[in-house]
């Protein structure tokens, strides 16, 4: 795994849910848990195409825009 592009996957996750002013509660239904928003935040997990499809959803943008942090 590699910890650096998760660490910037965690940053950006975690500033767009931020700019959109939506807790880790908010954005977790639908299969995925707040303890899951949290592990991702902090770097600590790693996620699938189908989780990170519901969190774009929960947040309202596309997943590409997950990933936009380079």
């Amino acid at each position: 795994m590699n910890k650096t592009y998760l660490e910037k996957f965690a940053k950006n996750l975690k500033k767009i849910r931020a700019e959109k002013h939506l807790t880790q509660d908010d954005i977790a239904m639908n299969g995925v848990s707040r303890s899951m928003i949290s592990l991702l935040e902090l770097a600590r997990t790693d996620v699938t195409i189908t989780k990170l499809k519901i969190i774009a959803d929960n947040l309202g943008v596309e997943i590409k825009d997950l990933f936009d942090f380079e």
